[in-house]
């Protein structure tokens, strides 16, 4: 037997390649794998190892491989002149208005509303803001609705794909630090007036004690990240009446339900002074969004309990109108 390199036997750089075998008059193909001197064993090159670099994230594949697919991409930091005072003005995006969140013992709660404002004309009734993004944590969104949904959906598809990669989920530390980077990339669209301005909430298992478990993180359009340490918070048009709100009715001891309660209060106050946000619309049946979050995983409330609790709300506030004290 005697073997012999084929026409394109030898690779730049003396590397073997694909060798034919000869035996009679039968013929075997042997495919030996090129070997770039340097690299380690494992690293892949061509065209397969573009689609390889190295990263957990998700969102760094996308920004690397496709990044016209990523939000806010084709954005331009640069002014633009525009009637109404900023590019997103002068294309009438929507808004998404109100978020809510605040601690209970034994979780955190997020919740908003459902209006979406362009300029004074209501864009759509019922959008919604909060979403559920893994097993413990969840994203409420204020600003430009578009950009603010992809994010999102993004942010999601990246913790799941670092859980797939690792086989355990990203702390939440990290969590709030790979939301916090990619508002940071949307900077440029911030500038033209498609902010992004979401707000985080989740349960972290690593605490001993479950009472103190529930967090909440606050972004800026910059991408700064922070801390909430009054165990509320409230993002939007109407975060200054919503907020508020919760600095009266916030009760750090209180249960999921009484957390729930206390959230679609506040909403109703925003909209009662806020014109971009929507309160509770009975007729139509649009209800807020709520989330509750506990050691026992993030999930979202049901209509009907949250339409029976904006029956009590509103029940309330025939009698009283400037709403419950603590």
């Amino acid at each position: 037997m005697r073997a012999r390199p084929c026409r394109n036997g030898r690779r730049p750089g003396g590397t073997p390649g694909a060798v034919v075998r000869t035996r009679g008059t039968s013929k075997q193909m042997e495919f030996r794998p090129s070997v770039t001197p340097g690299l380690v064993p494992g690293h892949h090159t061509g065209q397969l190892g573009t689609f390889l670099t190295g990263s957990q994230s998700f969102s760094e594949f996308v920004g690397a491989t496709a990044p016209h697919l990523m939000p806010g991409a084709g954005v331009t930091p640069q002014p633009v002149s525009a009637p109404g005072g900023s590019a997103a003005d002068a294309l009438g995006v929507p808004h998404g208005t109100t978020i809510v969140a605040l601690t209970f013992s034994g979780g955190v709660v997020i919740a908003g509303d459902r209006r979406a404002t362009a300029g004074n004309v209501i864009a759509q009734r019922d959008i919604e803001k909060v979403f559920v993004t893994d097993h413990h944590s969840a994203v409420g969104i204020a600003g430009s609705a578009g950009i603010a949904l992809e994010m999102v959906r993004l942010f999601g598809v990246d913790l799941e794909h670092y859980e797939k990669l690792e086989g355990v989920p990203l702390s939440l530390d990290g969590k709030a630090n790979k939301l916090a980077g990619m508002i940071r990339q949307n900077l440029g669209a911030a500038m033209q007036g498609f902010v992004v301005v979401p707000l985080f909430a989740g349960f972290d298992p690593t605490v001993d004690d479950p009472a103190r478990a529930g967090r909440i993180v606050t972004f800026d359009p910059t991408g700064g990240r922070y801390d909430e340490n009054l165990g509320f918070h409230a993002v939007g048009s109407g975060s200054v009446f919503a907020k508020s709100s919760l600095k009266k009715l916030y009760d750090p001891a209180a249960d999921l339900d009484g957390a729930v309660r206390t959230a679609i209060e506040a909403l109703y106050d925003a909209a009662d002074d806020d014109t971009a946000t929507g309160g509770p619309d009975t007729v139509r049946r649009i209800y807020p969004v709520v989330v509750g979050i506990t050691a026992d995983g993030a999930a979202r409330r049901e209509e009907s309990e949250i339409a029976s609790v904006v029956e009590r709300v509103i029940a309330g506030r025939v009698e009283r109108p400037g709403g419950p004290s603590r």
